[in-house]
């Protein structure tokens, strides 16, 4: 009598699971303020980021980038950097920078109900500030954070060090550190105030 065949070497690998396809663990919530949720780490969902940096959403992805220069900042889904104003305040929270300053440096708005993934930054210490139109912008650490209407494309850093008063900002909500001239910063001098009015209406990117 023939001995029994064996299960070929490859159809008992296919029947290995591969790790790499394993499910993500879902983020659990981390700290809750009013209408927003704010999650353990990033979404086990895939997130499409809003095309516009204008027009906020009600689930904000935060993200680490490394730059050789300026270290560790926060951006969004999508990549696109993210900057605070030494002009506001973070303890109370209070975002200054309105009207013409808001067109140059947009800030990142949440809508309600909201929802936070962050990967690389201490979910307790994010939130939101009401800004003085109504709506609300992320915190990281109390400050209130923006985007660059000049930065055209993810990893774009156009707005280190302008007016001396902008800065990507650190993962602990702290400032990353200045660019010098010679890698393309302004030194603080290139005269716009911190508001830009020539910024374009919306890179779109």
């Amino acid at each position: 009598m023939p001995p029994e065949p064996t299960t070929p070497p490859e159809l008992a690998a296919e029947e290995t699971p591969d790790p790499s396809s394993e499910p993500i663990a879902e983020p659990t919530v981390a700290k809750t303020q009013k209408w927003v949720k704010i999650f353990s780490g990033a979404s086990d969902q895939d997130i499409t980021p809003p095309k516009s940096i204008r027009s906020g959403s009600k689930t904000v992805e935060l993200n680490t980038a490394e730059n050789p220069v300026i270290g560790t900042y926060v951006t969004d889904g999508a990549g696109r950097t993210l900057y605070r104003f030494d002009e506001d305040s973070n303890k109370p929270p209070k975002a200054t920078c309105n009207g013409a300053c808001a067109k140059a440096w947009p800030p990142l708005l949440i809508k309600s109900p909201g929802k936070i993934f962050p990967k690389g930054i201490n979910p307790k210490i994010l939130g939101y500030v009401e800004r003085a139109d109504g709506r609300c912008q992320v915190t990281i650490n109390g400050w209130p954070v923006y985007y660059f209407a000049k930065d055209g494309k993810p990893g774009d850093i156009l707005g280190q060090g302008v007016a001396g008063t902008w800065f990507a900002i650190n993962p602990e909500g702290g400032k990353t550190g200045a660019l010098p001239e010679s890698a393309g910063g302004t030194g603080g001098t290139d005269g716009t105030d911190g508001a830009g009015d020539d910024a374009p209406a919306d890179p779109g990117y």
